[in-house]
């Protein structure tokens, strides 16, 4: 008698791009990229993270690129 395994595997989140735009430059007061406003932390294995943590950092991006503007007047 032969069993058939069916193996259910869990639909994949559409890949979330990265927000890198090849300006590797940290600012030391803040500890942001100056290109794209992500700690070294939240940059280093993006692809490799779980697709919620990658929404959570794009979404505090616009106000740290906001403070990093105000920052060079």
């Amino acid at each position: 008698m032969s069993l058939d395994i069916i193996s259910f595997v869990e639909p994949q989140s559409p890949s979330i791009a990265s927000p890198c735009v090849n300006v590797c430059t940290m600012d030391k007061a803040t500890g942001w990229c100056l290109g794209c406003a992500r700690t070294i932390r939240e940059i280093s294995n993006w692809s490799a993270k779980p697709a919620e943590e990658r929404r959570t950092i794009l979404a505090a991006l616009p106000a740290r690129k906001a403070e990093l503007a105000s920052r060079k007047g």
